[in-house]
């Protein structure tokens, strides 16, 4: 599988070492078990992925998730060094499970570009390709939330650089690692990166065949990675063994490739590169006739190889197996959650169906009260009119009585005046003034006879002044007495005027109540 390696199988490798580098600078915190792990790599492996299991262990009890999702993916990268891919890719899945669980979109895009990186090492492009792309646009999202730097997606750019460049596609790769600089300099615009500077002396010389100014980027970087990283000098020595090849120096190219092994070796980081490195030397020693180291290079190549991607490998039966823990625990999710929601929607119906006729008996209820109330009141009004009306009615008929009482006095002694003045013999004088003195006025009838009424029938003036402010005290004597069914000349003799002048009154009421000819005065009062 991999006998016959490309030049863009090489960057692949490379590429990924940088980018594995770069990314550590993802924003997570360290913890006791990861760093005692990282000063154990390279005196040794063992303890190492000791301490990490133990850190795994410690914070899976401690429910602490960030540390156990960083833990996980520390170990699933020392394995994926040492190329133990099988190993690499189920922690990487069951570190995507949690951060999946977690709503840790940080750590989501982490481990999306590690299993980018993963489908990539098995060919799998089109995979690789998603997840790479799925990485930048979660980190996009967390830079435009202002969670992570800019920087952050350096990473992912150097990771669509090697897909694109793995199928030959050097325009596009050209294009991410324009990006690439890009960020590099609107993060560090005063300084270089010597990942980046790396990869461009790499590109110019396969691309352009800009050797001289290669070896220049690529010994400043050299300097720099001594320093700051020397483990990584794997990389940066394998990349001055290439330039020199291709400029057809293949006595300083097997040297250094000699001492990107040294290193590979020293720091037990970067293990891909054994292989790279025996396919290459293999290769150089055959071209210079040295058939004995070019055998035992091939023969080493070959055994890395099997025990990587034979058939008796673990990760090639991760590949052949297809073995996505993260795809099949997604789909019991979903499962599970549809299965949740029917069962949801189905009480919801349930619940909603009797609510429905809850509340209709409610609303029934409800009218059927509201109806009978309204009955209930309106017969209670009813016959509380009725019964007030029957009072007025009575009080009325007692009012009018009285009335005519007074007319007839009045009547009575206006004949016993007249008789009395026939007689010569009788003191007419004195027999006057006695009837006199009992006698009341026209005015003073009236005056009792008001009173008495405004008592019984208090809303009467009050709604016919409401409805006719124009209306003069005449006139409402003559309203009051027309309710009461008063005949012409018994008005006559409560008001002390002549019956014409009560016909003239009363058509006059008339006229200012605005009554048409057919509209009987009596009918109109009553129903005031």
């Amino acid at each position: 599988m991999m006998k016959d390696l490309s030049l863009q199988k090489i960057l692949a490798g490379i590429i990924f070492i940088i980018c594995l580098c770069v990314n550590a600078q993802e924003p997570y915190d360290s913890n006791t078990y990861i760093d005692k792990a990282n000063q154990l790599t390279a005196k040794n492996l063992d303890s190492a992925i000791y301490y990490l299991k133990k850190g795994i262990d410690y914070y899976s009890a401690e429910k602490d998730t960030i540390n156990l999702i960083n833990s996980l993916c520390h170990l699933s990268e020392l394995y994926d060094n040492v190329l133990d891919y099988g190993k690499s890719y189920d922690g990487y899945w069951n570190a995507l499970i949690l951060a999946d669980l977690s709503n840790d979109d940080i750590s989501k895009a982490r481990i999306y570009q590690e299993l980018g990186w993963l489908y990539n090492s098995y060919r799998k492009e089109e995979e690789s390709l998603n997840y790479f792309n799925r990485s930048l646009k979660l980190k996009k999202k967390l830079v435009k939330q202002k969670k992570i730097k800019e920087g952050y997606l350096i990473s992912n750019y150097f990771a669509l650089v090697n897909c694109y460049r793995t199928n030959n596609d050097l325009k596009m790769a050209k294009v991410y690692l324009d990006s690439c600089q890009l960020y590099v300099n609107k993060t560090n615009p005063n300084e270089k990166s010597y990942y980046v500077e790396s990869e461009k002396a790499y590109y110019n010389a396969v691309v352009k065949g800009g050797y001289n100014e290669a070896h220049k980027q690529l010994n400043e970087a050299k300097v720099f990675f001594l320093k700051a990283d020397p483990s990584y000098m794997t990389v940066i020595y394998f990349l001055i063994g290439e330039v020199y090849k291709l400029k057809g120096d293949f006595d300083e190219s097997v040297k250094y490739y000699k001492e990107s092994l040294k290193f590979c070796k020293m720091y037990n980081k970067h293990l891909g590169y054994k292989l790279f490195n025996y396919e290459i030397l293999s290769d150089l020693y055959y071209k210079k006739g040295n058939y004995k180291d070019a055998f035992y290079f091939k023969n080493k190549a070959q055994e890395l190889n099997e025990k990587t991607f034979g058939r008796t490998s673990k990760n090639n039966k991760h590949l052949i197996e297809i073995k996505d823990k993260y795809r099949l625990q997604k789909e019991r999710e979903k499962s599970l959650l549809r299965e949740t929601q029917i069962e949801k929607l189905e009480n919801q119906k349930r619940v909603g169906f009797l609510q429905n006729i809850l509340m209709g008996v409610v609303v029934i209820f409800l009218l059927m009260y509201g109806i009978l109330l309204f009955r209930n009141l309106r017969r209670k009004h009813k016959l509380e009119k009725e019964k007030t009306n029957e009072v007025m009615a009575l009080k009325n008929r007692e009012l009018t009585a009285s009335a005519l009482q007074l007319i007839e006095k009045e009547e009575f002694i206006i004949k016993l005046k007249e008789n009395i003045s026939k007689r010569d013999i009788i003191d007419v004088d004195a027999i006057t003034r006695m009837i006199n003195s009992f006698q009341n006025s026209p005015g003073g009838n009236w005056e009792e006879f008001e009173a008495r009424f405004t008592s019984i029938n208090q809303s009467f003036y009050n709604n016919i002044r409401k409805k006719y402010p124009n209306l003069g005290s005449t006139d409402l004597k003559l309203c009051a007495l027309v309710k009461l069914g008063f005949s012409s000349k018994e008005m006559s003799s409560l008001l002390g005027i002549t019956i014409e002048s009560v016909h003239t009154s009363r058509y006059r009421l008339r006229k200012k109540l605005n009554l048409e000819k057919g509209v009987n005065l009596d009918s109109f009062m009553s129903s005031l």
